[in-house]
């Protein structure tokens, strides 16, 4: 068993306001997102220029900020949210959720091709690669707030989290096999498949299939929201399900990226 670090989820308390680590992994997820944007820009036939490039990373932080936090709110908890509607500001207490972000980040994209009247699947192939980093720094995040714990585990890196609802026992710390996954494993395909010129649709659906693939696992040994539970089967989560449309669509895109271009 190892031991879990018990990290303060607040980075800086200044008094009158509190910086979370949670926070600050979402600041470094964009900061290094913004900078391999910039790198790209000079290595693929796209045409944007550094300021556009500013642009699209504001837009698409706003997606993530907002469909994340809706999402979270309209997928897990809205009954709990409907009665406590100041709470849904509280972000600082985590609670986003990646799918509601994706949606918020499709329509930031949407908006954004349009202004710079660039097709939309050219700008999702282009931003896709860099958003494992915000990914692994969200699931940090998670980690560091002692939330979505693993299910009950003996393996040796097995951990007891802080969070009185996790019982005391041994859990898988299922946010690190995210932030390995999600982050540091589909970056690396991501930006090894990208590196060599591909059909339109093609970086954007292997995205969506990796993520979803990896998700749809990783669920299997996280624990389900407690208010949620499973969905169906004693085994499907809110997350699996969310994730099999990104699977279909991802698979979808891929072979008419293929096709279309043979």
């Amino acid at each position: 068993m190892l031991s879990y670090p018990n990290i303060n989820p607040v980075a800086l308390d200044l008094g009158f306001v509190s910086i979370y680590w949670y926070g600050i992994s979402y600041v470094v997820g964009i900061l290094g997102a913004w900078v391999l944007l910039r790198y790209r820009a000079h290595h693929i036939e796209l045409s944007l220029n550094d300021e556009q490039i500013a642009d699209l990373v504001f837009f698409a932080m706003l997606g993530v900020i907002l469909g994340g936090r809706l999402g979270s709110v309209l997928f897990y908890n809205l009954p709990y949210y409907l009665e406590h509607p100041l709470e849904i500001f509280y972000i600082h207490r985590g609670g986003m959720s990646f799918h509601g972000g994706l949606i918020g980040v499709i329509f930031a994209t949407w908006f954004f091709s349009n202004k710079v009247n660039t097709s939309f699947f050219k700008i999702t192939d282009f931003i896709v690669p860099v958003i494992p980093i915000g990914l692994g720094c969200g699931r940090i995040g998670n980690f560091i707030n002692g939330e979505l714990w693993g299910a009950p585990s003996t393996l040796p890196w097995a951990m007891i989290f802080p969070d009185p609802v996790a019982g005391g026992i041994t859990r898988h710390p299922s946010q690190l096999y995210e932030a390995l996954f999600e982050g540091l494993v589909l970056f690396i395909i991501l930006w090894w498949f990208s590196k060599t010129p591909r059909p339109i649709k093609a970086t954007s659906g292997l995205f969506l299939i990796c993520y979803g693939m990896f998700r749809f696992l990783i669920e299997f040994v996280r624990t389900p929201d407690q208010h949620i539970g499973y969905i169906a089967f004693d085994w499907l989560t809110m997350g699996q399900l969310l994730s099999i449309p990104m699977v279909v669509f991802g698979s979808i895109f891929f072979i008419m990226a293929y096709r279309i271009n043979d």
